[in-house]
């Protein structure tokens, strides 16, 4: 059987491993509160309070709750919910065991954050030839010394690891062998397509493309006029052809814009406007790279040149602008925006999942200007 370059590394097949864990911050919450096991666990900012959702765990998830939504919105969907701050030395030191369990079988270990990571497995410390079982054993080891389930998906690349990882949450195994790549990718649905956002995916639907097959009637030219650098991704992503290695050190790096007003700026209104301008430049941006963002942070300088910032992560990637800019005006509302004069502003997305190994050096630009 003739295999595509993607697929091999140094003339074998490559076996990935993309490990999620499972609603990771409320799994958490759970483990540790027993009595919440079973309920419907929201972490992130207050239900009285302008917050937003960093994660819902799944009993949770069936009434609507999702990642970056405001408390306030999660509170009215779901308002038995139990809803919790985040507790970050937790989730590091959980995070800390499972990744010590990723390096008893490669060290070949990509962390995209504190609960997800990619597993280079073609050659391991087991010398186990299966990567099947090699998941299956990471899967369980993880349950025994932290009570919490992960996903994972097994494939001939990255691309293909990322997708079956999500195909059966929560404590889901999804294997993709190279010989049934091209008749899965075919078969999948556009929206599973890991780097196709909202605003792509409705223009994609409009253009008759609903799986993976449709997309793969439209020859590279075709697609980068219509979807720009994305184009060249998504023609590649269509047919498995992925190379990206995993990098087991990761420098950390971010993407972001930011604007030293002309003039201190009072306006509530103005503010609101510039967010949501801002964030659709800063979504064009890591679409052409292509690259998402788990971890989005504002920067406010005050007339007085005092400077802060506000963070959240969530639980997913995202590229989309209005998930960018809702996130942001969440966080907008624990400064003192509005009673302060604004001198400056910005927004940057970090914990950064690159789509393109050949668009990773353009992370190293400073966008900043």
């Amino acid at each position: 059987m003739h295999m595509n370059p993607s697929q091999e590394k140094n003339g074998a097949v490559r076996k990935i491993i993309h490990v999620d864990m499972d609603a990771f911050y409320a799994a958490v919450e759970q483990r540790d509160h027993p009595e919440w096991r079973g309920k419907p666990v929201i972490v992130g900012g207050r239900p009285s309070g302008r917050g937003v959702v960093s994660t819902a765990s799944y009993e949770a998830r069936t009434f609507g709750v999702h990642s970056a939504m405001p408390t306030s919105q999660a509170y009215r969907l779901c308002p038995h919910g139990i809803f919790v701050p985040a507790r970050f030395d937790a989730y590091k030191e959980a995070s800390a065991i499972i990744r010590n369990v990723f390096y008893e079988y490669t060290d070949l270990v990509e962390p995209l954050s504190l609960d997800e990571a990619y597993l280079d497995v073609t050659e391991n410390h087991t010398q186990n030839p299966s990567a099947t079982l090699i998941a299956r054993e990471i899967k369980q080891k993880i349950y025994e010394r932290t009570k919490l389930t992960a996903s994972a998906g097994v494939g001939p690349n990255k691309f293909v690891a990322k997708v079956a990882s999500d195909m059966d949450k929560p404590d889901g195994l999804t294997v993709i062998p190279p010989e049934t790549m091209e008749h899965f990718l075919e078969e999948l649905d556009i929206k599973k397509f890991y780097g196709v956002g909202k605003a792509t995916l409705r223009k994609m639907q409009g253009l008759g493309i609903h799986c993976g097959a449709d997309l793969k009637k439209w020859d590279l030219f075709d697609l980068v006029q219509i979807f720009g650098k994305s184009g060249q991704y998504y023609y590649r992503m269509a047919r498995g052809l992925d190379t990206r290695p995993v990098q087991s050190h990761r420098i950390r790096k971010s993407y972001g814009k930011e604007r030293t007003f002309r003039e201190d700026i009072s306006e509530r209104e103005y503010i609101l406007r510039f967010i949501e301008g801002l964030s659709a430049t800063i979504s064009e941006g890591m679409r052409t790279i292509p690259a998402a963002g788990k971890t989005i942070t504002l920067k406010l300088r005050y007339d007085n040149f005092e400077t802060i910032s506000r963070s959240l992560s969530l639980s997913h990637h995202t590229n989309d602008a209005s998930e960018i800019s809702l996130v942001t005006q969440e966080l907008l509302k624990d400064t003192e925006f509005g009673d302060r004069p604004v001198r400056l502003l910005g927004i940057s997305l970090s914990n950064l999942d690159i789509n393109e190994e050949d668009q990773a050096q353009q992370l190293q630009l400073s966008l900043d200007k």
